[in-house]
């Protein structure tokens, strides 16, 4: 058993908004979290079908024989790094506005990989 891996480090949306898709799609098979992805209208469900879609490909670069029925066994998301800016506020304070990233990881179970 051979897992193939796919991610997108650095992604411009916090973790918190991916990680339903993920809890949605783990344990399914490939194709069929991608038609569950395909028809969800968030951001962040566009960017999990990316790396999903990529993951796919890996496999089928490998050599695995069908790929839609390969099993989505790790969809995880990570924190990433944040960027940090300041923003001025009344009275002459400042709140610090965090933009968060995140990193996307997908492994797909592909037995016949060599």
């Amino acid at each position: 058993m051979a897992v193939v891996n796919a991610c997108h480090r650095h992604a411009r949306i916090s973790a918190t908004k991916v990680r339903p898709f993920t809890e949605m799609i783990r344990g399914k098979a490939a194709a069929e979290g991608l038609d569950i992805l395909r028809y969800e209208p968030n951001r962040g469900a566009r960017v999990l079908e990316r790396v999903l879609k990529s993951a796919m490909a890996n496999a089928e670069e490998k050599g695995a024989r069908n790929v839609d029925s390969l099993k989505i066994v790790e969809a995880r998301v990570d924190g990433g790094p944040m960027y940090k800016r300041i923003r001025p506020r009344a009275r002459g304070m400042a709140f610090v506005v965090r933009t968060r990233m995140s990193h996307v990881h997908i492994g797909i179970d592909a037995p016949e990989v060599t």
